[in-house]
Parts: C-alpha cells; structure tokens; sequence
C-alpha cells in the first residue's frame, strides 16, 4: 500500500521484506528516505535504523508501528530516527512528512545547456523532469499536461534544449490566442495571391521549426477543421501551404501542450480521436504548484532575483511570515499568477524587504471566497470588467477566462468592456 500511494506521487520506491533485505538495499546506491515497520522478520525496525549509519550521508528514518510505546519512539529517535508514527497511518499524513523528509535538504534546481531553470523539488516536479530528460534525446511527440501556468512552455523550452534539434530553432504557437480563420494560414503558411492582402509567399509555424521544435500550446483550442491536416503533418509528415498545391515536407518535432481534458473532449466530439493518440505518444503531467507547497519559497525567491534584475530593482528579503503565507496560497493561476503577484510587489514596496502585509493585499482580490466562480468575479471586480486585465490577475489565457465568464454566466460583470 504504501509502495503504491509513494510511487503515485512520483517516488521510485524499493522494497525490502526483512531486515537482512533493508541491509542489502542500504549497501546500493544511496537512498533519500527510509520507511520501516518496527516488526520485522529477521529483527527489528531499530536493526535497520542502525544500519542507516552506515551510509554516507544516512539517510532520514521514519519507523512506522502498530505497538508503539514511547519508549520504543525515543529508543528509535536516540538510534537516528527522524521520526515514528503509529499505524493505521493516514496516507495523506505520510505524503506530507515524506515530501517535508526528501524536500527539506539541499535542493539542485533542473537548469538546462542554455541556462532554462526550473526551480522545485516536489517528487512530482521531480518524476516530470526526469521523463523530460529522457524523452529528449529522441524525436518522440510529446503532449505536457497541466493547469494554465504550470510551466509547460518552460518545460518545452528545456526539452528543445536537451535534445538534438538544440541548434535549430524553437517555434512557440498558442492555438487559442489565433482567430480560427487564421490558425491554418499560421500553422502552414500561404502563397502569394491566395487571398486579399496575400502580397508575398509566407512560411508558416511549421516550415520556420524546421530541424528544430514546434510547440502547439493550448491544443485543445484546435478548431476541428484544422485538426485533420495538424494529424496528416505528424503522420505523413507533409502538409501544404493556404493556396497552394505543392506537397511540402516537414522537419519538425511536435511538443504539445494544454490544459484541458483531452480525452474528455474526444468523448464529447470535440477533439479528434485520431490526433489525440497520435499526440499522447510521450504525455508528461506538470503539477499545479498547490500541491508542492515546500517549492513556493524557493521559487518565489528564484522570480524575485530575475524581476529586479529585469526592472533594475535591488532584490528584496522575502520576510519568513510572507514566504509562509505564499506557500499556503491556493493558486489557480499557478506559476503565472505567482510571477504576477510578486512583480507588482516589486513595483509597489520601496523597502529591502518583502513582508506578509505587501503581499496579502496583492493575493487576496484574486483569491478569495466563493470558489472557481468567487475568483473570476473578484478578478472582473478588480480589473473593472476589462476581461484581458482579469485574465492577467489570475495567471490564466484570455480565451480560458472567456470560457469561464460564460461558465458562470458573468457576462457583463460588473459592466460590459
């Protein structure tokens, strides 16, 4: 059970059913965290607190039992043991302390050859790096996953850099931000005289990528007209420009992006069945950064340094209470919303140090009370009905927050702009 709910989260997990296994499994490659039952066959969970000691640097400890005493606990703790919980454990409990364990050392952030960070060490920021790194090397499409502002771009970004193609050029396109009269036009270029005010022959987004990346985010916004022909260029290979009717090849390796439910969408006829299996060669989902807490500081930090360099600001002191009170923020907007957040501080406070009290005013129009639907009203509120603002505030594209408004029936809250 606990092997499953860990490797959920991201964790590689080895298993040992006695202690002369844990003993064998502390002799390999160095572990980040052990788990140990106080009954064991072969001896006790306080033999393999022991034989922790052994590795350098031991490894943190937690002694998991259901015939705790307290003076077990403290004979464990005296032995090295960071902690001792007593079954039944509730798993959520136990994620918790694991993340806090693995988290709470010296974190490496993920930089890329040209110097791409991406700053966390939440196991599950962790396990999307780690298949980035290995999907990279090959020309395998690849479809990122996650919330708006988890940092999918970033992380395309970083995979272009790892991989082959690093030397050809990286081709950002958002399908939702383009009129669907233009989104082909776009994608595939068009020739001259094919329509009023085609005065010259035009490469689109797939030519320009050629030998390189082309990132076609927010995917799921893909009118279905042009889904076929995105399907034929990353079956065939081919494609044609608008107007014209020459056969073209292209050289470019497809990484995808979005936000929505793919699947769902192909049950409900909006996404086509075929382009999404040809996109879900290679998925790798980006967690929302409310659920890694503990990379909020760190990361916040990480904006700050780059936005005062960028506004030619000194970098503030992120004050304790404040870093505190950011990683205990929902965050709907993830990343972004963050980023937003933090740069208007930066812009507002003249002091050396960034406090609890800056921030609250900045975090709490956008995220307070009534849910989902409190949010966008809040942003709408602020933003005084200018919808492109509103989107700013909650990190989210202007087409998803379109999407919302009519969700929630906000059309012309608090008035029509």
């Amino acid at each position: 059970m606990l092997q499953h709910a860990l490797a959920g989260e991201g964790y590689e997990v080895e298993t040992a059913a006695d202690v002369d296994a844990a003993r064998q499994a502390l002799d390999g490659p160095l572990l980040d965290l052990v788990l140990t039952d106080l009954r064991l066959p072969g001896g006790s969970g306080l033999d393999v607190v022991k034989a922790t000691r052994r590795c350098q640097p031991p490894p943190p400890v937690v002694v998991l039992t259901a015939f705790g005493t307290v003076e077990t606990a403290v004979e464990a703790m005296k032995l090295g043991a960071c902690d001792f919980l007593e079954k039944p454990v509730e798993v959520p409990d136990l994620l918790e302390m694991v993340e806090g364990l693995v988290s709470g050392g010296s974190r490496e952030d993920f930089v890329s050859p040209s110097g791409t960070r991406i700053v966390g060490s939440h196991p599950r920021l962790r396990g999307a790096l780690n298949l980035l790194t290995r999907v990279a090397q090959t020309d395998s499409t690849v479809l990122l996953t996650g919330e708006s502002g988890t940092g999918k771009e970033l992380f395309a970004r970083a995979l272009h850099e790892l991989s082959a193609r690093a030397q050809g050029a990286f081709v950002a396109v958002n399908c939702a931000a383009i009129p669907e009269t233009l989104i082909e036009n776009e994608l595939f270029g068009h020739e001259k005289g094919s329509f009023t005010g085609a005065h010259r022959r035009e490469p689109g987004r797939f030519e320009m990528a050629a030998g390189g990346t082309l990132l076609l985010d927010e995917i799921g916004d893909l009118p279905l007209a042009v889904q076929s022909k995105v399907l034929r260029a990353l079956e065939e290979r081919t494609f044609e420009r608008v107007g014209g009717g020459e056969t073209l090849e292209t050289d470019a390796r497809v990484v995808a992006a979005t936000n929505r439910d793919l699947a769902a969408m192909v049950e409900a006829g909006d996404f086509r069945a075929d382009l999404f299996f040809r996109l879900d060669v290679f998925p790798i989902e980006l967690p929302p950064l409310r659920e890694r807490a503990l990379d909020v500081a760190p990361l916040a930090k990480h904006l700050l340094a780059q936005m005062a360099e960028r506004l030619g600001r000194t970098v503030p002191i992120l004050e304790t209470s404040a870093a505190d009170f950011l990683a205990a923020g929902e965050w709907p907007g993830n990343v972004r919303q963050l980023a937003n957040v933090l740069e208007r501080a930066l812009i507002l406070t003249d002091g050396a140090v960034l406090t609890r009290v800056d921030l609250e005013a900045l975090v709490n129009p956008v995220s307070g009370g009534g849910g989902a639907r409190g949010r966008v009203e809040e942003a709408l509120r602020e933003a005084a009905g200018d919808k492109r603002r509103a989107a700013e505030l909650m990190g989210v594209s202007y087409r998803t927050l379109l999407r919302r408004v009519k969700e929630f029936g906000l059309e012309g809250f608090p008035r029509y702009r």
